[in-house]
Parts: C-alpha cells; structure tokens; sequence
C-alpha cells in the first residue's frame, strides 16, 4: 500500500486490511521521505479506531526497490504514486504487479484515493470508506490462494 508520505491513506489501507486478512502479509510506503519514522496522522489513527483498526504501531517508511522482491501485489492510492512507483521498475514483471488501489473497485477507471491531508475530518471518513470497499475486495481475492 503506497501513497506520497506514508502517513494517511497508505496506513489506512494496510490496516483495515491487515483487519480483512491476517493471514495476508501487508505493508505500506510512501513514494517521498517527508515522514520516515514518524506514526500515522492522527486524523487516520482516529478514523481507523473508530471502526477497531489499531495504526498506532505504524512507522512511515519510504518505497524502494526492494519492495518489488519484497511483495506480489503493489498498491497506490493514486496516479502520481503510480508513476512513481513505476519509474522504480527494472522489467515488466516488476511493473505489472503494481496497480491503483481503486481499480479493484471501479476495474480500468483509473480513480485515485484523493489525499485528506489538507481537508477536513469528513476527508479522512470518506477515504476509510472508499479504501475499505476495495480491501473487501482484495481480501476475497487473495485469500482464495
């Protein structure tokens, strides 16, 4: 799970499905160093409790290359951290493992999660919905294997 700061959406996205799917083995990143070592915005710490996700253990780290070893599937909440991600890419088989988060739910619309980071509490609400209507998805699918 990646977004720009690894701060918001992206540990938002690795907790509620970390909650799904335990079995799962989940991460997240942000594409900038802005906010290496630091905790989850409160805002996204108080909006995951208020549905029993527990962030507080999340420390924001940056994305590397490592991670296309590191994992099989790679989500980005949006187009700009797509790019990113993709311009770390060394062959095909590492860029077709990463996708738009958004995508499991509205398949090749090409949505992004917007950044609540500047916006108000309702901002932080409507991405948790939006994040948890693709987990849904994501658990079902990766917990068939």
């Amino acid at each position: 799970m990646v977004c720009l700061g690894n701060i918001c959406r992206s540990p938002l996205a690795e907790g509620i499905l970390r909650s799904k799917s335990p079995n799962i083995i989940i991460d997240s990143a942000g594409t900038a160093a802005y906010h290496v070592g630091n905790s989850p915005d409160n805002r996204s710490i108080e909006i995951a409790e208020k549905y029993n996700i527990d962030l507080t253990n999340q420390r924001a780290r940056q994305f590397n290359s490592h991670d296309f070893n590191n994992f099989d599937k790679i989500y980005a909440m949006d187009s700009d951290n797509y790019s990113k991600i993709i311009s770390l890419a060394k062959n095909q088989k590492e860029r077709k493992k990463v996708d738009l988060i958004l995508n499991e739910t509205f398949p090749k619309q090409f949505r992004s999660v917007p950044d609540p980071y500047y916006g108000g509490e309702q901002g932080f609400e409507n991405i948790f919905l939006l994040i948890n209507n693709a987990c849904d998805i994501i658990a079902k699918k990766y917990d068939k294997r």
